[in-house]
């Protein structure tokens, strides 16, 4: 698996760069508690690296969802959007929150690898 994360706290699976797929990592789920309510993006929606794509809601607080690459959503993930708490149980596989096909995939090269990520995220 080709994974990249954001200081945002998404990750980024860039294996099928035609269309990657994106979902908040460990360390965001884990932060938030029981993810309630999933606010996904429109399919054919374009998004700039850094805006906002949606919300994740969970008992404890509610939280932005950043786009961590540039690009337009092709799929997102209705399994999610029935059973939110997926973010929760499977966030790097089935709680996946939308597939996007990049228009820039060297923005990819400026995210952290795991190693990197795990030192952000113990420091955050």
């Amino acid at each position: 698996m080709s994974l990249k994360f954001s200081k945002e706290h998404e990750w980024v699976n860039a294996a099928q760069p035609e269309a990657a797929i994106v979902g908040i990592t460990v360390h965001a789920q884990d932060a938030l508690g029981d993810v309630v309510f999933v606010d996904l993006p429109a399919v054919g929606s374009t998004f700039q690296q850094g805006d906002v794509t949606g919300v994740v809601e969970s008992v404890k607080a509610a939280a932005d969802v950043f786009m961590p690459v540039t690009g337009e959503i092709v799929e997102v993930n209705e399994a999610l959007r029935a059973d939110p708490s997926l973010a929760n149980t499977d966030p790097l596989g089935a709680g996946w929150f939308f597939k996007v096909k990049l228009s820039d995939p060297s923005q990819l090269d400026g995210l952290m690898d795991e190693t990197a990520y795990g030192n952000f995220a113990a420091s955050a």
